[in-house]
Formats: structure tokens, sequence, C-alpha cells
């Protein structure tokens, strides 16, 4: 083998990268159990627990919150939790931008059109917009809509319709940025440990993951809350000094005849406080981490006395965890004018405000001053964060100024002096509040007016001067991101635009354990079932040398996910599981290819050397067919599909690796060391196994054509009639998993639900076992206000409750019985319908082209393209004709298109093998007549094509039957596939491609071919 030593560095290289990834996983897994065991059931705590040890490093320099960013995490589907996508709601920015032109009836009813169109249409909403208004009113222009007071510096009445439609997309893109923002910093408060969001490539749509919500209810109304932007009047830290002086030594008093042995917290009972615990776990409570200590200095320093931090602690308690804004300046400290009071660590922000809102405590400070935290901590760590002192001057709760008088607001820059520009925000408000904007700075000369937006302070600058004219300038040390987020905050409080929950799951932590269970289950007994038969089939060293590829095959798979982050999921893990019976078949050709060597008298080391070289082509190719198909499911799938797929091409590309040159680098190993006198590639089970088969596939093709179409026909009858059970990835709707303590009947359930539900539709299915179930409604599924999960599930609770215990409660059915829920807006649906046509389509194109390409035949290409057309129908068939008879959920959904690609990729791989053959023998024997080159390929790559087959069968069957409900229609899709495409390679690709190439022939040649 030439390059051995470039493919042994590369081996170890990445050998030594995946060690290195997934060494995180470890040492965050360790931490994690101990959270666990410190939280007992409480995920604040558990979140307190990692939080407070962020920044500790905890293995090769690596802070702990390093290493959880560089682990590989489990998908929501096992470990439980909840999965939202967001919409942001268009229209409303575009009603918004119009100001009081929104009552145009043109302008209402091209919104209302446009609105209509967008689910089945391609295009974005701003240029359904524009089309559907130029239909209504031909001549008018966008100017005259949008030419508002607002936006008169960027749209006049001379504006262009084209630099209108700009403006709109900067002013709905703003909107966005802005959600996501608002989105990002709610979540981050949320206490949930590895929360994560990002923006998806469709406009207007986040993604938000919670992992181990238990509230779903809470995060529904937290995600679709409106944004609110306030201006309030402050306090200087200077003014409020000696109160909070007082408060402290209040405090101390309190707390003293409650903490014996630890000051810290406020809890009255005997149980040991949150500080304790993490010191006996080496956590960030030590005298030398405490939050003194870190910041350079000690209270005994401020307040000249010559203490402990802990005993600091007991007479300092609320100074101890807030730390007042003051420098140092000759020996001395002197206090920071402005309204920020101090910094905490994030672990005590909520001890320092439970502190404060004590009525004790709130009887000694102004009755008007309140407190709020900065959005943003003060270091890059996200450990410390700055608490502002706020005059509620009116006494009611309500800001200065509300943030709905912002018409613009623009990140620029400040010249400061020749050559010196400084990032700042330019701010614009409307008449009325230009008005009191000047009265508030007026009023509010040398102090700091704060903006801010949902509870937290996102800047407040010193007020200079009053500012008359509604137009300002904040000014400060932004970089210039933080000024495009300021810009965006102080724009959101004239967004009236909503944003929406699309599509939502929920899973339990019961079910989650459960996935794990069934995909570790599943996993294993796959391996150890492909070990022994490769074993079985070719003996035990070169059986055990593919197995130790399989092996390394998946090492690879995790360390590669582990680099890029990845999160897996029950699909993932089924990717995994199929990677590995698609990894045999590249063993499988080499070996078969070697036994057909061997058959021909060649010496060992040659026979294996001809083998690994004949086999190389039909296994790039089937490979690189394969991992098109991934990259189909990767563009045009989302969530666990994404997952599914990005484990498949890792796979594919890891399995290329180990089994072509890895094994082949242990087999010139062992050649070279005499170790391999008695291998035959053969035992007494498959010597003659298959060896020289004579079947004339091609007569018999006329029968292979009509099996597969009788099966078509009977579909297409069926979908006519019966249709497909379509989930409501297609249909729009919500799904509860519900489980019972006592079996039930689907259909029982069913009546007792069609009682509640009595204007929408409801399906019942057994899910997993006969105790539990899945419900599905599009009951109100257009609307989107929070309140309505909640009434969907006080509904099945009231129509499942003879079904429940007698003393089972709202909540605890709620927490306890509903293990799962999925929703799937409409707008959502008709997207994943579009997605999932389109993904198909493309995939058996590129199907046919690469094939096109790689043979140069075009009777290839189409036998190719017959044999995966027929396979997909025939699968559609087997659908719509089963899937009221089978006893699970054959659901036409996102993961059944998933199958399908995979099943034409599987597919693919199998008829690229004969044709490669085919091609290689009419290479070799150009003259030879095409029916016995053809026949003779069949059968000669046979015993391959049942090796391969039979392999892959047993990965898929363990998959069906051991991995789970959440994924059997997925597993039973691929095993159709599996034996369906085995089939069409046999009986439709290659006669097609025959029949093909028969004609052109006989037109060359003048002369009819062999019949």
């Amino acid at each position: 083998m030439q390059n051995k030593g470039f493919v042994r560095v590369f081996a170890i290289l990445l050998t030594l990268v995946c060690l290195f990834y997934l060494s995180f996983s470890f040492v965050t897994n360790k931490y994690n159990k101990e959270a666990v065991l410190y939280a007992n059931g409480d995920p604040s705590k558990e979140s307190f627990y990692l939080d407070s040890l962020a920044s500790k490093k905890v293995w090769l320099g690596y802070t702990l919150k390093q290493c959880r960013e560089m682990e590989v995490t489990l998908g929501l589907d096992l470990k439980g939790g909840m999965n939202v996508i967001l919409e942001l709601n268009v229209p409303d920015v575009i009603r918004s931008l119009a100001g009081s032109n929104a009552e145009n009836p043109n302008f209402n009813k091209a919104l209302d059109l446009a609105y209509a169109r967008q689910a089945s249409s391609q295009k974005d909403f701003i240029d359904l917009f524009v089309e559907e208004y130029k239909k209504l009113d031909p001549g008018a222009p966008l100017s005259a809509i949008f030419g508002t007071m607002e936006l008169k510096d960027r749209i006049s009445l001379q504006s262009t319709d084209a630099q209108v439609i700009t403006v709109l997309r900067e002013e709905t893109k703003s909107a966005i940025d802005n959600s996501f923002n608002v989105l990002r910093t709610r979540i981050d408060r949320f206490g949930v440990v590895s929360p994560n969001i990002q923006r998806l490539e469709a406009a207007g749509r986040i993604l938000v993951e919670l992992p181990g919500v238990k509230e779903p209810e809470r995060v529904r109304k937290l995600l679709q809350g409106s944004a609110n932007l306030e201006f309030w009047e402050t306090y200087d830290l200077v003014d409020i000094y000696q109160p909070l002086v007082a408060a402290d030594e209040t405090l101390a008093r309190i707390l003293k005849p409650n903490t014996a042995t630890d000051t810290t917290s406020v809890a009255t009972d005997d149980t040991t406080s949150e500080a304790d615990l993490l010191a006996q776990t080496d956590s960030a409570t030590a005298e030398g981490d405490s939050l003194l200590a870190q910041l350079g200095d000690t209270g005994s320093d401020v307040a000249g006395e010559n203490l402990s931090a802990e005993e600091y602690a007991k007479e300092h308690p609320l100074f101890a965890k807030l730390q007042l804004n003051m420098y140092q300046n000759q020996g001395s400290y002197n206090l920071v004018p402005g309204a920020v009071v101090g910094y905490a660590q994030k672990s005590d922000m909520d001890q320092v405000m439970e502190y404060l809102n004590m009525p004790q405590i709130k009887s000694i400070l102004p009755r008007d001053l309140i407190f709020k935290w900065a959005v943003k901590s003060m270091d890059d760590e996200g450990r410390f964060f700055e608490l502002y002192a706020i005059k509620d001057a009116s006494r009611n709760g309500k800001p200065a100024l509300g943030g709905d008088v912002v018409t613009n607001a623009v990140a620029d820059f400040s010249q400061q002096q020749i050559g010196r520009a400084e990032n700042q925000v330019s701010m614009t408000m409307n008449a009325e509040g230009a008005k009191a904007w000047a009265r508030l700075t007026k009023d509010n000369i040398g102090n700091s007016v704060a903006i801010v937006l949902d509870g937290l302070v996102y800047s407040a600058p010193r007020v200079n001067d009053e500012i008359t004219g509604g137009r300002s300038q904040i000014t400060g040390q932004f970089s210039t991101e933080e000024a495009k987020d300021l810009a965006n905050v102080l724009k959101s409080g004239k967004m009236a635009a909503s944003v929406n929950i699309v599509q939502e799951d929920v899973v339990g932590p019961s079910l989650g354990q459960e996935a794990i269970n069934a995909g570790v289950i599943s996993f294993v007994i796959a391996l150890v079932l492909l070990m022994v038969y490769m074993c079985a089939m070719y003996g035990i060293v070169p059986g055990m040398i593919a197995n130790g590829a399989l092996l390394l095959n998946i090492f690879f798979i995790m360390g590669i996910l582990a680099s890029f982050q990845s999160v897996l999921t029950l699909p993932g893990i089924a990717g995994m599981v199929l990677t590995l019976g698609m990894a045999v078949d590249a063993n499988v050709l080499i070996y078969e290819r070697t036994k057909e060597e061997l058959r021909s008298g060649k010496a060992l080391p040659k026979a294996i050397a001809d083998g690994y070289g004949n086999a190389f082509s039909a296994i790039f190719d089937s490979n690189l067919t394969s991992i098109i198909t991934g990259i189909v499911l990767f563009v045009f799938g989302t969530g666990p599909i994404r997952g599914f797929a990005t484990t498949l091409i890792i796979g594919l590309l890891a399995s290329f690796l180990t089994a072509v040159f890895l094994t082949r680098l242990v087999y010139e190993g062992l050649l070279a060391k005499d170790k391999l006198k008695n291998v035959t590639f053969t035992t007494s089970l498959s010597k003659n196994f298959l060896t020289n088969p004579t079947i004339n596939f091609l007569g018999m093709r006329k029968i292979g054509y009509v099996i597969p179409l009788v099966i078509i026909i009977l579909g297409g009858i069926s979908l006519m009639t019966v249709g497909l059970n379509r989930g409501i990835d297609f249909t729009g709707g919500r799904n509860y998993v519900v489980r019972f303590d006592q079996d039930v009947q689907t259909d029982e359930i069913r009546a007792s639900l069609d009682g509640v539900f009595t204007d929408a539709s409801v399906g019942v299915i057994s899910i997993g076992t006969a105790n539990q179930v899945r419900v599905s409604t599009n009951y109100r599924i257009a609307e989107n206000a929070p309140e309505i999960d909640a009434e969907i599930e006080s509904k099945m609770y009231e129509g499942l409750k003879p079904y429940l215990p007698a003393d089972t409660t709202l909540e605890q059915f709620s927490t306890q019985n509903i293990l799962s829920s999925q929703k799937v807006g409409p707008s959502m649906a008709e997207d994943i319908r579009n997605a999932a046509f389109i993904a198909v389509i493309v995939a058996m194109f590129f199907m046919a082209l690469y094939i096109l390409i790689r043979f140069r035949d075009v009777a290839f290409s189409i036998g190719a393209f017959a044999s995966v057309a027929v396979t997909t129908f025939c699968i559609i068939a087997f659908y719509s004709l089963l899937w009221k008879i089978l006893p699970f959920s054959m659901e036409v959904d996102q993961t059944f298109i998933a199958a399908i690609l995979t099943v034409i990729g599987y597919a693919i791989n199998d008829t690229v093998v004969v044709f490669d053959r085919i091609r290689e023998t009419i290479q070799n024997y150009p003259k030879r007549d095409r029916y016995q080159v053809i026949n003779d390929a069949l059968n000669s790559t046979l015993s391959r094509t049942f090796n391969t087959t039979f392999s892959t069968l047993i990965v898929v069957l363990c998959i069906f039957l051991l991995g789970g409900a959440t994924i059997r229609s997925f597993t039973f899709a691929i095993l159709l596939g599996v034996v369906v495409g085995t089939y069409c390679t046999l009986f439709i690709a290659t006669p097609v491609a025959y029949e093909i190439q028969k004609r052109k022939i006989a037109k060359k040649s003048g002369v009819l071919a062999k019949a």
C-alpha cells in the first residue's frame, strides 16, 4: 500500500484529537454527578453549583465552563427538556412601521393576503406584501405608506419602492436581532443548565433548547412575553450610602440569632447551608475564592477592622455579598459617584435581592428606591454583575418614560478629536416623547437615566444637559457590537412585534432516560451480533480485524462529534448504529473480492492486495452516494434529523478510513510477520455459500417488474381511499404522550376525549406499551396564546379522569402522567412539507447525476433513478396499506422523510456495487455478450449483496425491536427499504440499464441483442 506513513500519522493524530475532545465529556460528567447530588432534585441548585465552579480550572488548564462548551451533550429527547422554535410576527413589524397609515384598507388587506400566501410560498413576507399591495393599488408608491414622521430621515415621499423595501428589511432584521438578544437574556436568567439559543436559516425564527425544564407553561409565558422598554431616574450611591450601611448593620442583628455556624443565608431550618455544602465539595466559597478576595480587597480594610473573611461575613452580611462601588486613593476608600451601587457574584445575586427586600431592610432604605441588576456581566467569564439604584419618583412602580416614544436608534460614531472616533448610539423620539424627555433630562442633569428592558439595566448614561428636540447621543466605552445591541434595545420600544411558538417539543426526564436505555441496549446488541456474524462468515482473524475497525469507527465518530460540540440525539444514535451496518459493507466487499482472488489461484498476499484494490472504487462510490444523501438530510432537515445526518456522514467518512486503510495496515503487518498462514476468509458455514451462483436474473426481469408494480398500484388505490397517516409535522397540531397506571384501550380513550374536544379532531394510538398512548389534536392550533396549552391539558385531564387514580390533581396529571408534548404550528408544518418534498427530489436527482458522471452511461443513471424511485414508491405504498393494521405508529413525518432519504442512499449503495462490477467486466471483456456480462456481475456480487443486506438487517432489526417507540416507524421504513432496495437492485436497476444498453448496442450494430 502506498502512503502508509501518511495513513499512520493521520490515524495517530486523529486518535489524539478524539481523545483530547472526548476527555472533556468525562470531566464534565464527574462535575455533573456532583451537581446532581448537591441539588437533590432542585434544578436551580444544580445550576448554582455548576455556575459557582464555572471559572475553576479543572482539566488541562481549561475552566469548567470551557469544558462544558466542548463536551458531547445529549439531546433533549435523551435527557428531557423543552425544545421551542419561535417566529417573529413580521406583519406586526410592518404594521408598526406604517404608523398612522396602518389604518389604510389596502395596506391591511395586502398584509392579510401576504400572510395567507406565506404558508405555501418560498418568498419572504416583505416580498409577498409588496406584491399584494401593488396588485391592490398599482400606482401607489410604498413611500406613501411608510413615509412617516418616525422614518422621515430614511424614507421621504420621493423614495423609490426599492429604497423603502431596503428600510423594511433592515427594520425587520433589527427586530429579529432584538428578539434574539431579549430571549437570550431571559434564558440566561432562567436558571437552566446548558441552555441553547440560535438563529435558524428561516427568516425570523429562533431555536431555544432548555434541558431539564419542568415548568413548560412558565417557559411559554417567558418566551412569548412582550419586551418592556423603560427609562428610569436613578439614585447616586453617595446619597444612599448611609442607609445601606444601616441596612447592613440591621441585617447582621437579624441574622445573628439564627446563625450559630454560618450567617451567609437567611434560612432558619436545620439543613446545611449552600455555602457549607459547596465547601464540602471543593467549591468557590473558600476564603481565597470569596468575592472580596477575588476583587483584590477585603471588607476589613473598608471597615477599618482586622477580620477574616468569615468573620466579616458575619458582621457585614450584606457587604460580604455586595461589594460597594468604591475606589482606593492613597490608602483610603472613596465611593464612585453614579447609579451603580456595587457588584456581586452571579451565585449571590438572589441572596442580595432577598436581603434588600426583607421588610426590616426596606423600612430603612428610601421608599422610592428599587434595585435592578445589569443585563451584562462586568467580566468576560460572566461571574460579576452590577447592581443599580433606581428611583421610583412617582412611587407607583411606573417608569419616568416608556420606551414606546422611541422612533429610531442607530449605532454610529462620535468624532471626539482628530483621528479618533468612538462608538455611540443616536436615539430619536416622537413629539410627545421629546417633551417628556426634555423634562426628564432637565431634572436629572448630572445624574444617570437607566435604560431598562425586561427589568434589567442595559445602560445608565449620565445626563450632561437638558435634551430638547427628541434627539440624543449615548456615548460610552461601547464596542461596535454593544452599540448595535443597545440600539436594538432602544428600538424594541416602538416594535409591536410578538414572538409566537410555531413548534414545540417537551420531553419528560423519565421518557428521556428510557430513550437512553433503549438507544444503548440496541447499540450494544447490534454491535455484538455484527461481530459474531463477521467471525462466523469470514473466520476469527478476518472477523476480529473487521470488528476492531468497527470499534475504532465508533471511537472516531464520538471523538469527531465531540470536536464539533455536537448534540447526540436518539436519531443520532440510530444513525451511528446504522453506520455500523454500512461500515461492514466495506469489509464485506474487500473480503468477497479477496475470496475471488484466492479461488483464482493467487497467493494470499497478492489476493489481499488485489482484493483491496479491486474493491476500492465500489467502496468509494457507494460511500460517496450515501454521503450525498446525508448532506441533503442535513440541509433540509431540522433538529434531530440533522443529528442523524451528522452522525451518518461522520460515520461513513470514519468507516472509509478504518475499513479501507487501517485494516490493510494490519494485514500487511501480519503478513510481514507470517501470521496469516491458514487464513482463507471462509468458515465451514460460508465455504460453499453462493460460491458460483448461476441465477438468470435478466431472464426473470419481467416478473421482477410486475411485483413492485402491483405493490405500487395497490398503494395508489389505498392512497386515494385510506390515505397516509400524516403526522403533525405535516398537518400542524399537538401531540401528548400520556402514561397510565394500568393498560388502556385506545378506542375508549379517544371516545372520552371526543367529548371534551368537541370542535377539533382527536387521534389516539398506543405507543411503546399498552399503558401508554399518544394523543393528537388540532384544537386551536392556529392560535398562539400561552394559556391555550394549559387549557388543552385541563380538557385532557377532565376527559381522562376515569382512567386516573381518584386523588390525581391537574398539576399531578400535567407533571407525572404527561411524559412529553409536541406542537407544530400551521406555518411550520407547511415549511416542513415543502422541505421534505424538495429534499426527496434533490436526493434522487443528485444520485442519478452522480451515477451519470461516474459511469459515463445514461443507462446506468436511468436504471439507478428507476430503482430508487420504485423503492420510494413501494415504501409509501406499504405505509398506506399497513398503517391501520400494524400495532405501532406509522406516521408520515420528518423522520419518515429522513428514512426515505436514508433508504435512497442505501439502495444506491447496493446498485453502485453491481454497476461497478459490470463496468469492470466490460472493460476487461468489451466484446462479451452484454446479457451474460450483466448476469455474471449480478451473480458474482450476490454473496456480497446477501452479506451486506443481512448484516444491515441485523442492525436495523435491533433498532426496530429495542430502540424505543419514538423511532420505531423510522426504523420500519428503513427495514422495508433495505429489503425493497436490494430487490430493486437485482430486478429493477440492472434490468432497466440492460434494456437501454441493449437498444443502444442494437442501434450501433443493426442487430438485435439477446432478448
